[in-house]
C-alpha cells in the first residue's frame, strides 16, 4: 500500500484544521452586554412607537430595521461612534429605500425575472456592506443587518406610494439610534473607556495566569496587546483633552520632545494623579498589607484613574516578555488586577485590593495596525450570497432571501476557519431559535403582543450575540420571524418555520462551499509581509537602543513595535485559516514575536532611564540580549 506524498498529507491536515470547528460554542467576555441591550432595546420601542399609535403596526418594521443601527460600534469611543452611526443610519436607510423601490419596481413575490434581478442586487449589497464593515473595523453582525433591511424592505410586497413613507420610516429609527448614541455620549461619558480598560486588565491578568501555570503564552500575550493598545485608542480622546488642560494650568511644563511624540512628561503624569487625588476623594496610599477600610469612599471613573489602569496593564505587558519581571507573584498580580477590573465596570474604581506602586511609564502612540485585505471576503460574499439566493428561487422556496441571508452571515468572517465557526453556530442556533418562534407563533398572539415580543427579543439578542453569535442566532431566528409575521400577518406559520429551516440550511451549505471554492491567497502574502515589518521594527528599535536614542521618542518605537507584533499574530491566524499556504516558518513567526516583546521591554527600561536625564541627552547604550541580524541599507532607510 502507498502512502500519500507529504504534501498531499500537509494539505489533508490543513483541510481537516481549518475545517475543525473548535471554539464554536465558547463564550466571550462582554462585561457591558446588558447595559448596551438595555439601550438598543428602548431605541427599538422608541422606533416602533408611533407606528403603533397610528394604528399601522404593520409599518413599525421597517422603523425597527433602522433602529438597528444601534447595534454598531458597540465598544468604539463615543467621539468615533457618532460619527460611523451617521454613516450606518444613511448607509440602513438607503438600504430600506432602495429595497422598496427594487420590490415595487420588480415585483420578485411574483417570481420569473424580477426575482432573478432582486437576488443578484441582495448579492451585491451583501459585498459592498461586507466590504464597507471590513474597512471600518465593525465588528458583530455587521453587513448582515444591512443585507437584512435590504431583503426584508424588496419582499415585504411594497407599491409606488409606499416607498417613501417606509423609507422615512427607517430613517426615523436610524435617527433615533443616532440620537441615543449621542445622549449615551453626554450621559455616560466613560462608558467605552471603562469597559476597555476593564477588558484590559482582565486580559493581562490571563497571560499572568498563564505564566504562573507554566502554560504557553503567545495567545494570551498577544490578546493582553491587542486588549490595552486598544484601552488607550479609547483614553486618547481624553488624553488629547488632558495634555491641552495641563499646558494651560501655570507651574507645568512639557519638553519640546514630549510635544512633538504626545506624551505627558512624568512630571505633569505626577500633577495629573496629584489632582485626581484631590478632587476625586480617594484615599492616598496605603501601606502595604494594610487591609481596605469597609468606609472607603469610592470615586467615580475618571479619565487618570483609567489612565492609571492602563499605565499598569501596559507596564506588566512589556515587563512579561523580560527575563527578570519588575514584579513578584503572577498569580497575586492577578488576583489584584481581576478585583480592579470588577470595580472598574461596576464604577468604583477605588475598591479592590491595593496596587502595586504606579511607574513613569512611556505609552505607546501614533500607530494604527494596518488594514487587512479586504477584496477577497467581499467576493466570497457576494458569491455565495447570490448563489444561495439563486438556488432557493429555483427551488421554490418561499422566502428565499433567508438563504441568502445565511450565506451572508457564515460568510461574515475573516477566513474559512471562522466561517466553519459561523457555519456550527447559524445551523445550532437556528434550530433552537426555531423551537422558541414555534412556541411563541402557536400562541396566536395580536400585533401588539406581537411588538412587544419582538422588543423583548432584541434584548435577548443584544445580550447573548456579544458572548456568542450562536447564541445570540437563537433569539435572532424568531426575531426576524416575528418581524416578517408582522408584516404578513396573513401568512401560516407553519411555512415561516419550514421556509426559514430549508433556508438557513441551504445558506449554510452553500457559503461552506463558497469559502473553500474561492482560495484567499492574500492572506498568505499578508503574512510574509507582516513578518518583514515586525523584523524591520525590531531592528529600528534594536539600533536606537544600542546608539542611545530610545529615551527621546520611546512612546513611537513602542507604539510602531507594538503594533507590527499584534499584525504578526492577527496575519499568522488568518493565514491559518485559509487553504493557501502562507509559505512562512513558523519558527521565525514564533522568534520574531518573542523578540519584540523582548524590545518592548527593553524600550520601556529606557524610556524610564530616559525620564530621569535631561532631555536631549538620552541615556547610555542599552544591552541587547541578542546579536542583531543585518539588514540591507534600503530596509533600515524605511520608515
Amino acid at each position: 500500500m502507498r502512502r500519500p506524498s507529504l504534501h498531499r498529507a500537509a494539505r489533508a491536515r490543513s483541510l481537516r484544521d481549518v475545517l475543525s470547528p473548535r471554539g464554536a460554542l465558547a463564550l466571550q467576555r462582554a462585561d457591558d452586554a446588558l447595559p448596551f441591550a438595555l439601550r438598543a432595546t428602548l431605541v427599538t420601542a422608541l422606533a416602533a412607537l408611533p407606528a403603533f399609535l397610528t394604528g399601522r403596526p404593520g409599518d413599525a418594521v421597517f422603523a425597527v430595521l433602522g433602529s438597528f443601527t444601534t447595534t454598531f460600534g458597540r465598544l468604539m469611543p463615543h467621539t468615533r461612534r457618532t460619527r460611523v452611526l451617521a454613516g450606518v443610519a444613511v448607509a440602513m436607510t438607503l438600504c430600506v429605500a432602495a429595497g422598496s423601490a427594487l420590490g415595487a419596481r420588480l415585483r420578485p413575490q411574483d417570481g420569473g425575472a424580477g426575482a432573478l434581478l432582486v437576488v443578484a442586487a441582495t448579492a451585491l449589497v451583501a459585498g459592498t456592506a461586507k466590504l464597507g464593515c471590513d474597512r471600518a473595523r465593525l465588528r458583530g453582525l455587521g453587513a448582515v443587518m444591512l443585507l437584512f433591511g435590504f431583503a426584508v424592505a424588496a419582499q415585504a410586497a411594497p407599491t409606488p406610494a409606499e416607498v417613501l413613507p417606509r423609507t422615512l420610516l427607517a430613517a426615523g429609527g436610524a435617527a433615533t439610534a443616532w440620537l441615543a448614541a449621542l445622549a449615551g455620549r453626554l450621559t455616560h461619558p466613560e462608558g467605552p473607556r471603562r469597559h476597555a480598560v476593564a477588558l484590559a486588565l482582565h486580559e493581562v491578568a490571563a497571560l499572568l495566569d498563564a505564566e504562573a501555570a507554566g502554560a504557553p503564552r503567545t495567545a494570551a500575550r498577544h490578546r493582553a496587546t491587542t486588549a490595552v493598545l486598544d484601552a488607550y485608542r479609547a483614553l486618547e480622546p481624553e488624553r488629547r483633552r488632558t495634555r491641552a488642560g495641563a499646558r494651560r494650568t501655570p507651574g507645568v511644563r512639557e519638553t519640546a520632545v514630549t510635544r512633538r511624540t504626545h506624551g505627558p512628561t512624568p512630571s505633569v503624569r505626577a500633577a495629573a494623579h496629584a489632582a485626581f487625588a484631590r478632587t476625586a476623594s480617594v484615599r492616598p496610599r496605603r501601606a502595604p498589607g494594610r487591609p481596605v477600610r469597609a468606609g472607603t469612599r469610592r470615586a467615580p471613573a475618571s479619565p487618570e484613574h483609567a489612565e492609571r489602569m492602563a499605565d499598569l496593564c501596559w507596564s506588566v505587558l512589556v515587563g512579561a516578555g523580560r527575563r527578570r519581571p519588575p514584579y513578584g507573584d503572577p498569580a497575586a498580580l492577578a488576583d489584584v488586577l481581576r478585583a480592579h477590573a470588577r470595580a472598574f465596570v461596576r464604577r468604583r474604581p477605588g475598591d479592590g485590593p491595593e496596587l502595586p506602586p504606579a511607574a513613569a511609564v512611556n505609552r505607546p502612540h501614533g500607530a494604527r495596525p494596518p488594514a487587512p485585505a479586504l477584496l477577497v471576503p467581499a467576493l466570497r460574499t457576494v458569491l455565495g450570497t447570490g448563489l444561495a439566493g439563486a438556488v432557493a428561487l429555483g427551488l421554490g422556496l418561499g422566502h428565499g432571501y433567508w438563504a441568502a441571508l445565511s450565506a451572508a452571515a457564515v460568510l461574515h468572517s475573516v477566513d474559512v476557519r471562522t466561517a466553519t465557526r459561523r457555519a456550527v453556530q447559524r445551523t445550532l442556533g437556528t434550530a433552537a431559535g426555531l423551537v422558541l418562534a414555534v412556541a411563541v407563533l402557536g400562541l396566536r398572539p395580536g400585533p401588539l403582543a406581537l411588538a412587544g415580543t419582538v422588543v423583548a427579543l432584541e434584548l435577548l439578542l443584544e445580550y447573548a450575540v456579544a458572548r456568542n453569535y450562536g447564541l445570540g442566532v437563537v433569539f435572532l431566528t424568531p426575531l426576524a420571524l416575528l418581524l416578517t409575521e408582522l408584516a404578513a400577518p396573513a401568512e401560516p406559520a407553519g411555512a415561516l418555520v419550514l421556509d426559514r429551516a430549508v433556508g438557513s440550511l441551504l445558506g449554510v451549505l452553500l457559503a461552506l462551499l463558497c469559502a473553500l471554492a474561492v482560495v484567499h491567497d492574500r492572506a498568505a502574502v499578508r503574512a510574509r509581509r507582516a513578518l518583514a515589518a515586525c523584523v524591520l521594527a525590531s531592528a529600528q528599535a534594536r539600533e536606537a537602543l544600542a546608539a542611545g536614542r530610545a529615551g527621546a521618542a520611546p512612546e513611537v518605537l513602542q507604539a510602531r513595535l507594538a503594533a507590527a507584533v499584534v499584525e504578526l499574530r492577527e496575519a499568522e491566524d488568518a493565514a491559518a485559516g485559509e487553504l493557501w499556504p502562507a509559505g512562512t516558518d513558523p519558527a521565525d513567526l514564533a522568534r520574531a514575536e518573542r523578540r519584540a516583546y523582548q524590545l518592548l521591554g527593553l524600550l520601556a527600561a529606557a524610556g524610564r532611564e530616559g525620564a530621569r536625564t535631561a532631555p536631549g541627552t538620552g541615556p547610555g547604550p542599552v544591552p541587547l540580549p541578542w546579536s542583531p541580524p543585518s539588514l540591507s541599507p534600503s530596509a533600515r532607510s524605511r520608515p
